[in-house]
């Protein structure tokens, strides 16, 4: 299972339906555990990002699952692949 990052900027249509923000965060959610895609934290934050999102699924569900939520026209998001310290380390065994 792969991890990955999710920065989240609300868009000009999401910023406007803020309070409606985490009842669609838990709608997310619920649609995506029944994908297969686990959602390990969300955190709303200030500054450049609005949110941190963090999931464990397979590249193709996890990457899917995003395409959807940018598709509703709330949020842009960024999406980082994220190595644990071990995961790191056999990358770097695999190195010449």
């Amino acid at each position: 299972m792969a991890t990955f990052i999710t920065l989240v900027s609300f868009t000009d249509q999401g910023i406007r339906n803020v309070k409606e923000s985490p009842d669609r965060f838990e709608a997310f959610k619920a649609v995506a555990e029944k994908m297969g895609v686990s959602v390990k934290g969300a955190y709303y934050t200030v500054g450049q990002y609005d949110m941190v999102i963090v999931v464990e699924g397979s590249e193709e569900l996890a990457t899917a699952m995003m395409l959807k939520v940018g598709s509703l026209g709330n949020v842009r998001t960024q999406n980082l692949r994220g190595f644990s310290v071990d995961e790191m380390r056999q990358i770097i065994g695999r190195m010449p």
